[in-house]
């Protein structure tokens, strides 16, 4: 059984990324809102057509680290 704490950071997240953080991160290139992509775990920015990287559940948000989108 999951303590409370637990039960309630579960449902605050999305996949590897916690939904509030979400709503406080944008594209630090475009300074455009992020949409998660739980399939590739990253952070993608369609005005600046970058895909940042999540890892271990922290996202990388450089620039330099970031895939190019389509």
């Amino acid at each position: 059984m999951k303590k409370p704490s637990e039960a309630s950071k579960s449902a605050r997240t999305t996949g590897a990324v916690d939904v509030k953080m979400l709503e406080l991160l944008v594209c630090p290139l475009s300074y455009g809102p992020l949409k998660f992509d739980a399939e590739t775990d990253e952070l993608l920015s369609p005005r600046a057509k970058l895909a940042y990287p999540v890892r271990d559940g922290i996202p990388i948000m450089l620039v330099s680290e970031a895939r190019n989108l389509p």
